[in-house]
């Protein structure tokens, strides 16, 4: 197994793996590989995107795991030591590939950079129902941050908000 930024000769295969990561989240809706491809090139990988993908691939070069980061500084830590964090946006194995050390191969891969890039801790979200995502995080060490909630705002709450102009806007 390989841990490594994905390269030109992976995004067929990564393409792959985001359709599966699509269909995971959207209760088995099929993506356009079109739109995923357009997707890959114009934003994710794209010169001045602040990700970084990284890819578990087997010895033929197929990604059989992925994992999304950004690094990024607080707005309220502001001591060297803890203004610098990774984000990790998505951390995703094949299913036909669980449970071979392809997942704690990608988040070594992610704490070596993180260190190496002077961040003193990396953040991600997980589903509340991935209990097999939680006790992986949990055996690496990893704590539930307690006193954090994710929040989304989505259409058409969004536009709504976006086209007030009453008071505070």
């Amino acid at each position: 197994m390989h841990v490594e930024l994905v390269s030109e000769a992976q995004h067929e295969s990564l393409m792959d793996l985001l359709c599966e990561l699509h269909a995971f989240y959207n209760d088995g809706a099929i993506v356009s590989r079109e739109i995923v491809k357009e997707h890959l090139l114009d934003n994710l990988l794209a010169e001045g995107s602040p990700h970084r993908l990284v890819v578990a691939s087997d010895d033929d070069g197929t990604v059989i795991g992925l994992a999304a980061i950004t690094l990024v500084y607080s707005l309220v830590d502001f001591a060297p030591a803890q203004r610098k964090h990774c984000q990790l946006k998505e951390l995703y194995m094949r299913a036909s590939h669980r449970s071979i050390g392809a997942g704690s191969a990608l988040m070594t891969w992610v704490a070596r950079h993180a260190t190496e890039h002077g961040c003193h801790r990396i953040d991600w979200p997980v589903k509340a129902s991935n209990a097999r995502g939680i006790a992986f995080y949990e055996s690496l060490g990893a704590a539930r941050v307690l006193d954090r909630l994710s929040y989304r705002l989505s259409e058409p709450q969004m536009s709504k908000l976006a086209g007030d102009t009453g008071p505070g806007a």
